[in-house]
């Protein structure tokens, strides 16, 4: 096992997949929090044991705000942390101004909105499933780019009215958030191109407003300013419609990955649909979308124990995908079993930060998973050795090339 320096900061790993979740066990080994290294010369404790990121995720000396909390931070000096750090949106506040900005898009994502949006997602489903039947029966097909991918994509770009012709450069944008490995001037150009985006958006919705979630959100801009100021309308259509692409995504497909390797799980599911919740915890506990969410930071002084301490002003950035691996809380904890007793994951966060949308998410698999299988109940993987994202942040697979309807 790797020895870790306990003060000289460990360069966070970006090649994803295996290697990451790797490191992440070295890490939590080490202690309650490493110091880490992050693009453009960050320092930050790493948190990697599931108690501990628990613990930190409900501790009222942990701030959202790098405004108020991160002194040091000067916003945009480090371009690749503006989708993360320098925007303002509830996913970077804390207190009366988190409530606030919740307030005004969680009505969309109440659990009775959510449940009546299922119509649509089948519709979707079962148009990307025609779609699939045109390709090449025998395959390989990428079942990332023809059905995991354009599921939830399509629906939040619905719920936020984007137009047709926008949608391939915002996802474009959107995915490119993800990548962690990337020069000042990629990171750069990201945010040009992300505020670009939503401003274009923007302006198509002031002339031609709808019933959709940009729309509304709009029009309570140009009501009260105070209430979401243009800074804030920005940063709120980065995070929802990025934070309601890309998670579901990766759990479809880690559903996916684990059920065709473990044919008896996916023969009890199939014969107990019930299961289904089962099957999609455990994706989540296994594959978490998100392995670690840039930034948290101390308000005071934190004493972890074991010679931690994070000081006021320190950057903390939480191992949400460590914890569903930690063997503290987790027996065989690499296993995928949907019989687990203990599913218990931090895959759509903890605490006031919780993800808005991960009903919604966990919706789109719901749907999702039992219509692919029933179509195509010989699918199987033409390949075992996928290409994981190059990030820390996500920790989805690039492509996911299957046979629909293999040769015997």
């Amino acid at each position: 096992m790797t020895s870790i320096s306990p003060t000289e900061p460990v360069t966070l790993n970006s090649r994803g997949g295996r290697a990451l979740f790797a490191q992440a066990d070295t890490l939590r080994t080490a202690g309650p929090a490493v110091l880490v290294r992050l693009p453009g010369n960050v320092t930050a404790w790493a948190v990697t044991r599931g108690a501990v990121a628990k613990f930190l995720l409900n501790h009222p000396h942990v701030s959202k705000d790098a405004r108020r909390s991160w002194p040091s931070h000067t916003p945009g000096s480090i371009p690749w942390l503006y989708p993360w750090v320098d925007v303002v949106s509830m996913f970077t506040s804390d207190g009366a101004d988190h409530q606030r900005l919740r307030r005004l898009v969680d009505r969309a994502f109440t659990a009775a909105r959510i449940e009546a949006m299922r119509p649509a997602v089948h519709a979707i489903v079962t148009d990307l499933l025609d779609h699939l039947e045109t390709l090449a029966p025998t395959g390989p097909v990428d079942l990332r780019a023809h059905f995991s991918y354009p599921i939830p994509t399509r629906v939040i770009c619905d719920l936020f009215g984007v137009p047709a012709e926008q949608r391939p450069g915002m996802l474009r944008v959107i995915d490119s958030v993800l990548a962690t490995d990337v020069t000042p001037q990629q990171a750069e150009a990201v945010k040009r191109d992300l505020d670009q985006a939503m401003q274009t958006l923007i302006d198509t919705k002031r002339s031609h407003p709808g019933e959709d979630m940009t729309s509304l959100l709009l029009a309570t801009h140009e009501e009260d300013g105070d209430r979401l100021s243009h800074t804030e309308l920005i940063s709120t259509l980065i995070l929802m419609i990025g934070a309601g692409s890309e998670t579901a995504v990766a759990l479809i497909n880690a559903a996916v990955r684990e059920l065709l390797v473990h044919p008896d799980q996916l023969a009890t599911v199939l014969a107990d649909p019930a299961r289904w919740s089962d099957v999609i915890d455990e994706a989540l506990r296994l594959h978490p979308p998100i392995m670690y969410m840039p930034l948290r930071y101390a308000a005071a002084d934190i004493d972890l124990g074991e010679g931690v301490v994070i000081r006021q002003s320190d950057a903390i950035i939480i191992g949400f995908g460590a914890h569903g691996r930690d063997p503290d809380i987790h027996q065989n904890p690499e296993a995928f079993r949907i019989d687990r007793d203990d599913k218990q994951h931090l895959a759509f966060g903890y605490g006031i930060h919780y993800c808005l949308g991960a009903r919604l998410a966990k919706l789109e698999a719901e749907v999702a998973l039992p219509a692919l299988f029933q179509r195509f109940p010989q699918l199987a993987l033409t390949g075992d050795d996928l290409e994981p994202q190059q990030s820390f942040i996500g920790t989805d697979v690039t492509a996911l090339p299957v046979a629909l309807h293999p040769t015997p």
